[in-house]
Order: structure tokens, then C-alpha cells, then sequence
């Protein structure tokens, strides 16, 4: 194993403040938004700018030119991301959650993916795949779809099940197979377009394959386990899931967040074809908008205080526990859940103005409600803490 590099060797810079640079490029965002969904990529001069920003590197850690920003900040920076355009937001988090496997690298290989290219991201999806031993690598062969971003990534990542020379399953202690992380050039594998979906159409969430490649094995890791981490720092004691899952509801509430301020602005201006007043002066309405905005300053503030709170005892401790885990997914299903009912009301409510695409809600819609189909979306989630809290075996495959 290659040595730890150590976080306290970096000098600390002067705070950058990744939420008012967002702020910034809003317009930018939102203008780019149309030829995202178009052409099912984020637009080249978007990038550019995301990039200049360094907003792909919020997880990356520091000896790469990395932030290494902190959850709530995280949060806060996806949030306001997903305000202006959903699939930004997805593009962000993705990408900045398959940076944390620069934590797991060799110092060189993650340099060379990282420090050496101002412009990399790098992007994966699920399987199935199968790696089989060969030298002092793996012959990977395989199709990964999901692969949000991977239409502008310069690497991918391959997840795939461990086979020896032999034939046979590599077999942890557990019983389980050995599953490792490919690392390939973008140059090195060949897409399929299969996003033709609703929404966060702009993700290009393409599928990618291999057939018999060769991978070295230090161009691999086995994501979120610590006998593997090569770099020490509080942000790495979460697991790629906990970040996603946070950059997720985030998006949700963001989207959310923006239909209901959408919704105020055409509510005072449309009075409804056989009605005699403003949606405004509608007395259903306004207890709708009320009950709206409650939900919304409510599940984003759990959500908000738990990461802030977990943030502060991991700072502190230089360990996450199965409760902190428990805690984020449930924060962060129901953060996800309440910002789409808040989508589903106000949309309803806004009547056939909304199934316009010359309406915000429209897009906003069909992006919300590809969220909550994604795996850090889905209601069982609720369950596995359900199950926690009445003291049942913990599920820990969803955390």
C-alpha cells in the first residue's frame, strides 16, 4: 500500500466562498439550461465557466487542487446550483462525489487524473461488470449506464465484481465478492446513447462499455473502505452515498424552492378561465402556498442541522458512525420527499399554464420527478431508519 499522504502538510488558504460564485454564474446557468436539454450535455461554455470556478473540485482533496469543502457548505452550494438548472446541480454533485476517490488513489494516479488537468471530471454509474485478474492489473469487461455527466467527463469510473486468473470469484471474509473501481480514460471506451427520459434530460446520463481492457491496478479502489484511504482528512470519514445523498435533496429542494417562488410570481398575475378572481385571492390557494413554504423551511432545516450538527462531532472525533449515517438518510429522504410534494402542489395548482414549456414549471416538473426515481430517492429508505429506531438489525447497504 502506498504511503498516507497527510492533510496537515497543506497549508490553509484564504476561504473561498463557493456559494457566492454560483451566485455569479446563475444567469449563466440559467441561460444554459435550453441547449442542455437539447443536446443532453451540459454547454461547453458552461463548463468553462463551472470550471474557472472550480466548482468541480468542492470534494476533491486539497494536495490535488481540491476544496475539500464541508457538507453544509456542500449543501448550500448544490442548493442554490439547482435554482437556475437541475441537471447543473446533478452534474455537480456527481461529479464532485466521484472526486472523494482521490482520497482512495496513489498520490501520482490521482495527480495525474486531478492536478494535472484543470478541466477533469470523472464520472461512473452501475454495472454489471466483471474484472478478472491478469498481471499486475484487470481485463475488464462490462456495461455501465447512469453515467450522469460522463458525456463531458475525461475519466470514468467502472465498478466490477473481481475474478481470478482462474476463473473463480475472488470471496471476501464475508462471503461476499470482492468488488473494485476502474479507472479508464474517457478516450478509452465507446458510449451508447439511452438518455431519451423526462427529465434531467442535460445530465447525459449515457451508457459506456468495455470489452477485455486492461486496468493496472493502481488505477482501481474499493470506494468508502478505510484499510484503502491514502489521504487523511474529516470529509473522508463520509461515504460517497452520504455526500450524494445530501447533494441530492439538496437539488430536490432547490427545484422545489424555485417552483414555489415561480408559482407566487404567476399566482398574482392569473385569474383562471371560469374564475372570478386572482389565484392570489384564492382562499385554497393561499393555505396551499402557506403549507408549502412550512414544508420546505422545515425539511431543509432538519436536513441543514443535521449535517451541520454530524459535520461539527466528525470534525471533532475524526470518525462517522452508523447513527450519523442513519441520521443523513433520513434527513435527506425526507427533505427529498416534501420538496416533491411541494412540486406536485404547486404545479397542480397552477393549471394548464404549467404544461407549457414556455413555463419554468414545466422543466422543473419533469426534473423533480426524475430526482425522486434516482436510488437516494427512494421512500424505502425511511424504513431502514424506521427499523434502526425500533433497535432491528441495521440494513447498512443503503448508507
Amino acid at each position: 500500500m502506498a504511503a498516507t499522504v497527510s492533510s496537515l502538510s497543506q497549508e490553509s488558504g484564504a476561504e473561498v466562498d463557493y456559494l457566492a460564485r454560483v451566485r455569479k454564474l446563475a444567469p449563466d446557468i440559467a441561460a444554459g439550461s435550453e441547449q442542455g436539454e437539447r443536446d443532453r450535455k451540459l454547454p461547453d461554455h458552461l463548463m468553462d465557466k463551472l470550471h474557472e470556478a472550480g466548482l468541480f473540485r468542492l470534494l476533491l482533496p486539497k494536495p490535488f487542487n481540491g476544496a475539500e469543502l464541508a457538507p453544509p457548505q456542500f449543501f448550500e452550494v448544490i442548493e442554490e446550483s439547482a435554482r437556475h438548472d437541475a441537471s447543473t446541480a446533478w452534474c455537480l454533485c456527481q461529479g464532485n462525489g466521484c472526486t472523494m476517490a482521490a482520497a482512495y488513489l496513489d498520490a501520482p494516479v490521482a495527480a495525474k487524473i486531478w492536478s494535472d488537468d484543470p478541466k477533469a471530471v470523472l464520472a461512473w454509474g452501475p454495472g454489471p461488470g466483471k474484472g478478472v485478474v491478469e498481471g499486475e492489473g484487470y481485463r475488464v469487461t462490462g456495461k455501465w449506464s447512469f453515467a450522469s455527466g460522463g458525456r463531458h467527463a475525461t475519466w470514468l469510473g467502472a465498478h466490477v465484481k473481481i475474478v481470478e486468473a482462474d476463473g473463480s470469484p475472488r470471496v471476501l471474509d464475508d462471503g461476499s465478492q470482492a468488488e473494485r473501481t476502474m479507472l479508464i480514460p474517457v478516450s478509452e471506451t465507446q458510449f451508447t446513447d439511452i438518455w431519451d427520459v423526462i427529465g434531467l434530460l442535460g445530465t447525459g446520463s449515457d451508457q459506456f462499455d468495455l470489452t477485455d481492457h486492461h486496468v493496472r491496478h493502481d488505477h482501481s479502489i474499493v470506494r468508502d473502505v478505510k484499510e484503502e484511504r491514502r489521504y487523511e482528512a474529516p470529509l473522508y470519514q463520509f461515504k460517497t452515498s452520504n455526500m450524494y445523498a445530501i447533494g441530492f435533496a439538496a437539488t430536490a429542494l432547490g427545484i422545489a424552492r424555485s417552483m414555489h417562488e415561480d408559482f407566487i410570481e404567476l399566482a398574482g398575475g392569473k385569474t383562471p378561465r371560469l374564475a372570478r378572481q386572482k389565484l392570489a385571492e384564492n382562499n385554497v390557494v393561499q393555505s396551499e402556498v402557506g403549507q408549502s413554504h412550512a414544508r420546505l423551511g422545515s425539511a431543509r432545516s432538519f436536513l441543514v442541522d443535521e449535517i451541520s450538527d454530524i459535520w461539527r462531532e466528525v470534525s471533532s472525533t475524526g470518525r462517522i458512525t452508523l447513527d450519523h449515517r442513519m441520521r443523513i438518510r433520513l434527513a435527506t429522504t425526507f427533505a427529498i420527499h416534501h420538496a416533491k410534494h411541494v412540486a406536485d402542489r404547486v404545479y397542480e395548482l397552477a393549471g394548464a399554464t404549467a404544461i407549457f414549456k414556455s413555463s419554468p414549471l414545466e422543466r422543473r416538473f419533469r426534473d423533480i420527478s426524475t430526482v425522486t426515481q434516482q436510488v437516494q430517492g427512494q421512500r424505502r429508505h425511511l424504513e431502514t431508519v424506521g427499523a434502526y429506531l425500533l433497535g432491528q438489525p441495521p440494513d447498512e447497504s443503503a448508507l
